[in-house]
């Protein structure tokens, strides 16, 4: 009997652990705080480890993320407002509709949701610098901008980004 009740319980450990649904946790700021995990709907291919690389450093800032994999990603950021020139392999969402395009540092972001410029359809990093969140390369990097997207189609630099020397 001890042995299907064990059985049984490590089964559903199994289930739980396995499953696709991502648990948010409140996460505890200056053992006082408790701040609720943003949540990010990213589209991506199923195929792009630099996309999965990502979502880790996303997760490992406060933020929690639903992968999805649309058939056609480019219609999809093409809907959302996305030009083009301010693409790069994966896009977030978040539940307010905030865009974030390509490898956008937590940092920035929460400072991004703490601000929501007036006017902004969110953050956008175009193509795929090395040494941003996801595709770090050993002691390569690239300085690069992360962009400010305005709903008008208009976008500004918000953050440069520089490495630390």
């Amino acid at each position: 009997m001890k042995l299907k009740y064990m059985l049984l319980v490590v089964s559903l450990l199994i289930l739980v652990a396995c499953s696709d649904k991502e648990v948010e946790l409140p996460v505890l700021v200056d053992n006082k705080q408790i701040i609720e995990p943003v949540n990010l709907d990213v589209y991506k291919s199923p195929t792009c480890e630099c996309c999965g690389k990502w979502v880790d450093h996303m997760s490992k800032n406060g933020f929690s993320a639903s992968t999805h994999h649309p058939l056609n990603l480019a219609q999809l950021k093409s809907d959302k407002g996305i030009a083009p020139r301010y693409q790069s392999c994966h896009t977030g969402i978040s539940k307010d509709g905030y865009i974030f395009e390509g490898h956008i540092p937590a940092t920035v972001i929460k400072r991004f949701l703490d601000e929501k410029p007036k006017g902004a359809l969110g953050l956008s990093v175009p193509g795929m610098p090395i040494g941003s969140p996801g595709m770090e390369m050993g002691n390569q990097y690239d300085d690069y901008d992360v962009l400010l997207l305005m709903k008008d189609g208009s976008a500004t630099v918000y953050q440069q980004i520089r490495k630390e020397v």
